[in-house]
């Protein structure tokens, strides 16, 4: 299969005028021309302060374009990028700058106040920093700077890589460190073939970025579009309307978004979602969190059989993928893998059997180290070369997966391994809930019961009446055992950005107290 344009420089030197990225807000453009000098500029003031092949630099930026010509700057001067995740606390920031070793720090203007935070953390000396936009807190002038130096590219260009960290949210970030490619810079560009090939993403292609840059998927095929010639569209922050209107205005052939994005977009009033013309999409896919079956069904029956699922892990050991045909005939599934073998294990590490539940461990190619953490990478493989990262599912007969949750997210109720996902599904069925998140708390005599924190949607309170709804609702769909047995509403539960639900910090806050009489299920009132 022959591959358009994987080298930026080759793109902006046959249509230099071509559009690359498009500011969702301003509708600024940046041209090939202009993302791949500027890219050149920066890789030059690098290695004029010293970074070599193998150097680490940290970005701290809001969502831009300027985000990815920074980004691409490193991938094309053989450096590792590290995106920062800027919703962080100033410690938890610098713990990353500080455990990727980054040498240099590039961060938007408005985040320069967080950025001389993370530095008076770490080791000022060891770090470049040069402010986008206004020069704040006496950082150095990205502009300046990058003005002052030559739009050649490096005479020993190679290609460098992303240096992802997880969320962190079961402890410390753990930093993935793979190793750098030998090719040429723009040579054998993986994923954009795998885009190329399995999203129909060409030179002709609108991808629309909703989510924060700081995270691998938005990251990663917001690069892989450009290297193919495509355009990128490029939201600050997500906005249920205001993604219709983008796909609308800049006729957007390939979104990428999350679950609780769709749930937002569908919460619309009908006369709204109707308002625009969303003809120009070929190609929807949602990850990063487990979807409802019910919204899921709802974005088909709105958009078409456009709307495909992927999984993976930023260790990048796998890819599964399936389409809304596909899907509609296993619900639930993420699909199949194209990439890495899927083996479900016990605590044994024996191999299960189709629709047995157990943690999903990875044969792949793709190898990974946990940065500075030897004991973390030798707990993520098994004595096979397989990697895990926690994740529990299942296979059905036809090699789909399934996912339940994750090991730590378990609850064990009287010795019965119940999955918060499946509780959580059938809450989110009921029309007054938003949100949900199922977790484990003590119970004197069960080991662990099973409590629902719930957020409600617009225009509904929480009351006893509507508590005892829930509870019968659940009690219709779901065996005695996975019932909750206490609820708490919330305002809002806590996610990341990229929709990932931060389990441990619902834990953290509700999972001390249950309904330890067994009696109908409390609420508490937040």
């Amino acid at each position: 299969m022959v591959v358009p344009d994987v080298h930026i420089s080759e793109r902006a030197q046959r249509f230099p005028d071509q559009v690359a990225a498009i500011d969702g807000a301003t509708q600024a453009v940046t041209t090939f021309g202009q993302l791949d000098q500027e890219s050149k500029r920066l890789a030059q003031f690098w290695r004029s302060i010293g970074l070599s092949r193998g150097d680490v630099v940290a970005v701290l930026m809001t969502n831009s374009a300027r985000f990815l010509t920074v980004t691409w700057a490193a991938m094309r001067s053989g450096l590792y990028s590290v995106p920062v995740n800027w919703h962080l606390t100033a410690a938890e920031a610098a713990y990353i700058v500080a455990n990727s070793e980054a040498r240099a720090l590039v961060v938007s203007s408005d985040l320069a106040g967080l950025a001389t935070e993370i530095i008076a953390a770490v080791n000022p000396t060891k770090l470049s920093v040069l402010v986008v936009g206004e020069p704040r807190n006496g950082f150095d002038s990205y502009e300046e700077i990058i003005a002052g130096q030559p739009a050649e590219a490096l005479a020993d260009e190679s290609q460098g890589a992303l240096m992802l960290y997880s969320s962190g949210t079961t402890g410390r970030p753990k930093g993935i460190k793979p190793a750098l490619p030998r090719n040429r810079f723009g040579d054998g560009e993986p994923m954009a073939r795998m885009l190329h090939s399995t999203a129909g993403l060409d030179a002709s292609s609108i991808y629309l970025c909703p989510a924060p840059l700081y995270h691998s998927a938005p990251l990663g095929w917001s690069l892989a579009s450009q290297s193919l010639g495509a355009t990128v569209v490029v939201m600050d922050r997500f906005d249920a309307e205001q993604t219709l209107a983008l796909i609308e205005r800049n006729r957007v052939t390939h979104a990428q978004f999350v679950p609780t994005m769709f749930s937002r977009m569908l919460k619309l009033a009908p006369e709204v979602r109707d308002r625009y013309d969303l003809s120009s999409l070929k190609y929807v896919v949602h990850a990063g969190a487990p979807c409802a079956l019910e919204v899921k069904e709802q974005m088909i029956h709105w958009l078409g059989p456009i709307v495909h699922e992927y999984y993976g892990f930023s260790e990048g050991t796998c890819f599964f993928t399936i389409d809304s045909t596909t899907w509609l005939s296993h619900r639930g599934s993420v699909g199949k893998p194209l990439l890495g073998i899927p083996h479900i294990l016990d605590d044994n590490g024996d191999e299960l059997g189709a629709g047995e539940i157990g943690q999903i461990w990875i044969e792949s190619p793709i190898r990974f180290d946990y940065h500075g953490d030897v004991e973390k990478t030798a707990q993520a493989f098994n004595s096979k070369g397989w990697s895990t990262v926690g994740d529990i599912g299942w296979l059905d007969a036809d090699g789909y997966l399934y996912l339940s949750d994750r090991r730590t997210d378990l609850i064990i109720v009287g010795g019965v391994n119940v999955y918060p996902r499946e509780i959580e599904e059938a809450l989110a069925a009921h029309d007054s809930v938003a949100d949900v998140a199922v977790i484990g708390v003590p119970d004197p005599e069960m080991g662990q019961q099973v409590k629902a924190v719930v957020q409600l949607g617009e225009d509904q309170s929480p009351s006893p009446a509507l508590e005892a709804e829930l509870i019968a609702f659940c009690t219709s769909k779901l065996a005695r055992v996975k019932q909750p047995k206490s609820i708490t509403f919330v305002a809002e539960l806590p996610r990341l950005p990229s929709g990932k639900l931060l389990r441990r910090a619902v834990r953290d806050r509700y999972g001390t107290t249950g309904d330890t009489e067994n009696a109908p299920a409390t609420i508490k009132y937040l």
